[in-house]
């Protein structure tokens, strides 16, 4: 099977305030300097309130969640070392907005910020991404155009950003909005193949709408730097299993693209204004209602990821992983996302019982 990386970007919180803390540095070599992780597994964000972890590169499920458990232990301890505590959140509860988090020291950051001094500021947002290997990049093209229909389903999923500034936004992930402000984001368009691509790619540089590649802030695309599919829609999640459902999901969606692709079968037909709605409709209520299935329109949102486990099944068995993925989908189906869990700590006990509920569940 195809291996996998995942990604995961983290808040640093005042333990007190529950408000974002600019230490990503400190905590960032202090857990280099304990030897709690390797060099490049450890890096800073756009923000200074922001840290990054990145897995090896993994075989099976077990793996990711090995690594991802080790990661997030390792930059708790550092982050206490400097009294603020990590949080796997998408946006924070409680910010200071009268008083952005300072932007990390890096040319391409202050270009950014330069750019788009609001948006920068309001970036208090976390994800996160799983790469999956792909033999080519042009079967990675092909992969996209095939994945591009899951990708608000697994919005819905992934949930984990209702909050901001202390209230309810009303949509279960903000961070999805938030991000669709940038030039080149949202769902990736359909290309002809991997010359097309290219070529738009380069169009959108030599015109100065992006600055580099890591601008393509698509929520798929084929990665630079690795030979993957890296998918991005996700909001990162409260607890390291609920990854590593997504790790498992996301492997079985690009295997059976892969798979539909060598079969010859066509890029299913999809308006893009359909999926466009279908993405904010998403975003807007996560699992708690309906939800857009690819080609059967509005259905009860456990129907929908019904659906995807029979879609994803055989290469989910070719893995051996149906029985853990299926399990974690049920549990979520039960339980709620991470922005139900943190509505429910709100509506209990304000914004403060919401930040608690966080820093405790990130440590899982």
């Amino acid at each position: 099977m195809a291996t996998i990386g995942v990604e995961e970007e983290y808040l640093l919180l005042d333990p007190v305030t529950g408000v974002p803390v600019p230490f990503a540095e400190k905590v960032r070599v202090a857990a280099d300097v304990a030897r709690l992780t390797g060099g490049r597994e450890v890096q800073c964000e756009l923000l200074q309130a922001q840290v990054e972890v990145a897995t090896p590169v993994c075989g099976s499920l077990d793996e990711v969640g090995g690594h991802l458990l080790r990661l997030r232990h390792a930059m708790a301890a550092a982050a206490e070392t400097h009294g603020c505590r990590i949080a796997a959140v998408a946006t924070p509860p409680l910010r200071d907005a009268q008083h952005p988090v300072a932007v990390t020291d890096h040319a391409r950051y202050r270009a950014m910020l330069a750019q788009a001094p609001q948006l920068v500021a309001e970036q208090l947002v976390n994800g996160m991404h799983v790469h999956v290997a792909v033999p080519s990049r042009e079967a990675g093209v092909q992969v996209l155009n095939r994945l591009r229909l899951w990708l608000p389903t697994l919005t819905a999923m992934s949930a984990n950003s209702p909050l901001w500034d202390g209230h309810d936004t009303g949509f279960a992930s903000w961070r999805t909005v938030i991000f669709g402000r940038w030039p080149v984001s949202g769902l990736p368009p359909v290309f002809r193949d991997l010359e097309d691509y290219e070529r738009r790619v380069r169009r959108l540089l030599d015109c100065g709408l992006i600055s580099d590649t890591g601008q393509l802030y698509w929520q798929a695309r084929l990665s630079e730097r690795y030979p993957t599919i890296e998918v991005r829609c996700l909001d990162v999640q409260l607890r390291a299993d609920e990854a590593v459902m997504f790790a498992g999901v996301v492997r079985a969606l690009v295997e059976t693209a892969l798979t539909q692709a060598t079969a010859g079968e066509p890029v299913p037909d999809c308006p893009p204004e359909y999926l466009q709605g279908a993405m904010w409709h998403a975003a807007r209520h996560g699992l708690s209602g309906t939800l857009i299935d690819p080609s059967e329109g509005a259905r009860r949102a456990g129907d929908v990821l019904c659906g995807l486990l029979r879609h994803i099944g055989p290469a989910l068995d070719a893995s051996g992983d149906t029985r853990e993925v299926t399990a974690l989908v049920h549990r979520l189906l039960q339980q709620g996302t991470g922005a139900d869990r943190q509505r429910a700590a709100l509506a209990a006990g304000g914004p403060r019982a919401a930040v608690d509920l966080i820093v405790r569940e990130s440590g899982y």
